[in-house]
């Protein structure tokens, strides 16, 4: 009876582990989830959490890269690329975007500026690039491509952080980036350069965690929200990549365990994907974080319809 018992429990656990998918990465903390398609494989590129249960702030060393052919199995290529491949940069690895142009790999990071002549210090956005999704990645520009001084529209040392990239239809790119307002700003074809001036405003509670994309005829501008605490995911849509955006509403409420939030968005064979990060983990909290993946539906005029929130995540895709 003993030996029935057990079984039957072992099965029951074997099942619920298997419905139980979410968080996808559970072997370290992992937030800010940046995903891409290239022949045929997700890599999903992601910042890492190293706080102890007790730390009462962030401790992000280094961004690592995971990959996926199923959107289950998830294979952990390692840190890849850290604030110390940067001679100009100090402190945390915040959240970061990768993209493909042209058989490169640019990685746009934030991070923080040491004070030296070229800056006084404070959030800084940096290029690392690679000819494979996995690297090795280097220094792209050997310096900061945005330090706090070129932006001045809000007065706090951290606004800019969380870098999201797009490539338009007509291969013009353009970054978007921000915290308290947003900045936006037209890269040269090189991906490290800007090819304009830098332009800021401030989407309807828009906080930080913006993701920028083009699906059919509308741009879509996804972003960690400022109306209630802890965040929550909002978004805008627009005819064009600068607009004039008009609001449309939440789309993702309160993650479990964590203040923050932060949307990756991906299209993968024939489904539309939503990645995010919570605190559901054991030991895990705001500072202690693990990213997840549920499945995203659009109504018949383009607009989100709410992003429901499970364990068992996605099914394996062939």
């Amino acid at each position: 009876m003993n030996r029935l018992i057990l079984s039957l429990l072992f099965a029951c656990s074997t099942f619920l582990g298997a419905q139980a998918q979410n968080p996808i990465i559970k072997h370290i903390f992992t937030a800010d989830p940046s995903p891409i398609v290239h022949k045929g494989t997700v890599y999903l590129y992601t910042s890492h959490d190293t706080a102890s249960v007790k730390d009462t702030n962030y401790k992000m060393p280094d961004w690592h890269v995971f990959s996926s052919t199923d959107m289950v199995n998830w294979k952990d290529h390692g840190a890849l690329l850290s604030p110390k491949t940067f001679s100009w940069a100090e402190g945390d690895a915040y959240a970061a975007q990768c993209i493909e142009r042209d058989g490169k790999f640019y990685w746009f990071v934030s991070t923080f500026h040491k004070k030296d002549a070229n800056s006084n210090g404070g959030a800084a956005i940096g290029v690392a690039v690679s000819d494979n999704p996995t690297g090795p990645f280097k220094d792209a520009i050997g310096k900061a491509l945005i330090t706090n001084e070129m932006t001045k529209d809000m007065p706090h040392a951290w606004d800019d952080i969380d870098p999201t990239v797009m490539i338009d239809d007509d291969g013009q790119a353009y970054m978007y980036w921000g915290n308290g307002s947003l900045k936006w700003a037209k890269l040269k074809k090189n991906m490290i350069e800007l090819d304009g001036p830098i332009t800021a405003f401030k989407p309807k509670n828009f906080i930080e965690g913006p993701w920028i994309y083009k699906r059919k005829n509308l741009y879509y501008l996804v972003y960690a929200s400022a109306g209630t605490k802890p965040e929550m995911i909002e978004y805008c849509t627009a005819p064009t990549a600068t607009g004039p955006w008009t609001y449309r509403g939440i789309i993702q409420e309160n993650v479990p365990n964590s203040f923050t939030t932060h949307p990756g968005i991906l299209d993968y064979k024939g489904k539309s994907y939503f990645f995010y990060h919570n605190g559901v983990l054991p030991t895990g909290g705001s500072y202690r974080r693990s990213i997840c993946v549920d499945y995203m539906y659009y109504n018949e005029d383009g607009t989100i319809k709410p992003i429901v929130q499970t364990s068992a995540g996605v099914a394996a895709v062939k």
